[in-house]
């Protein structure tokens, strides 16, 4: 009798062990199924220009991998339509090459401003021309008609082409506000991408414009300026004069899945790997800061 009470507690207890144990496990199930749903969750359109598009889009995508009810779209337009969209709501985050203070018709108090990069510009002509240096006025006739083969500042008895950025195109207002100094562009062919221009200038005999350095390869010439070469050591000093910010700007409260992808860019995996890799120059490594009247100070 003894004995069978013993069997008996033993069977007991192992049933109880085993409902214990389906509970613990539906528990467990349960806690998972929640941080699943806890997970960060949105849309975000992200539109305007176009020499920051290209960093935006790898960041997105990596973003994502870790970040998978995070949606992310990407598109170009140029910097007048990233400020317009963000400024009318209709897109989560307005890319610009500028400041917000330097669109017409844009109210920058109402946009949040998230500088996440800095790009340099650089003239650019077709390998052809057979020119490697100009000076700061030299380029300056050139983009305004006065100087109109290359044979007058030392290279090929060839025709200037120049291509322009469209009207609302950040770079086109960084190129002009440091080259051309208020001075009016010789009417010639506008393109709206910087992909666009690069793909034109490798391709027409005698063509000059200019490109985000996250553009120029080695299909085309980049223009160093007064024996000064583009590359990014003289950006961050100011010793290349045709840079700018590339900005992420929002309006009004940013929601969770933003505010999540906005602290992405400013990261380390970002800053001190992608912005490099990708052709642009880490925010925090530069030297000197611009404000939104083109005025340069030391940091």
């Amino acid at each position: 009798m003894k004995k069978k009470n013993i069997i008996s507690l033993v069977l007991g207890f192992a049933a109880l062990m085993l409902v214990l144990t389906g509970c613990g496990n539906n528990k467990t199930s349960a806690s998972s199924k929640g941080n699943s749903n806890n997970e960060t969750s949105g849309k975000i359109t992200a539109v305007g220009s176009t020499a920051l598009q290209p960093l935006v889009e790898k960041a997105a995508t990596n973003f994502q991998k870790n970040n998978s009810k995070i949606n992310i779209t990407v598109q170009g337009g140029g910097s007048g339509t990233g400020l317009s969209q963000v400024q009318d709501k209709s897109v989560t985050i307005g890319n610009s090459d500028i400041f917000a203070e330097q669109k017409d018709g844009i109210d920058s108090k109402k946009l949040v401003d998230h500088k996440v990069a800095v790009v340099g510009m650089a003239p650019v002509v077709n390998k052809d021309a057979n020119v490697k240096n100009l000076t700061m006025d030299q380029v300056k006739q050139i983009f305004t008609g006065k100087i109109t083969n290359w044979k007058e500042v030392g290279g090929k008895d060839e025709k200037i082409t120049v291509v322009n950025r469209a009207k609302g195109s950040g770079t086109r207002a960084t190129f002009e506000a440091a080259v051309l100094k208020g001075a009016e562009a010789i009417k010639s062919q506008e393109q709206d991408s910087n992909g666009t221009v690069q793909k034109i200038v490798e391709s027409t005999p005698g063509a000059v414009s200019y490109l985000a350095f996250s553009y120029i390869t080695d299909k085309v010439q980049a223009i160093s300026i007064d024996n000064v070469k583009p590359t990014d050591d003289n950006v961050e000093s100011d010793k290349w004069k045709i840079w700018s910010y590339e900005h992420m700007y929002t309006n009004g409260k940013t929601d969770s899945a933003t505010a999540k992808f906005l602290n992405y860019m400013d990261s380390k995996d970002v800053q001190d790997s992608l912005v490099k890799d990708m052709g642009y120059i880490s925010i925090h490594n530069m030297k000197v800061q611009k404000d939104s009247k083109g005025t340069v100070s030391s940091k």
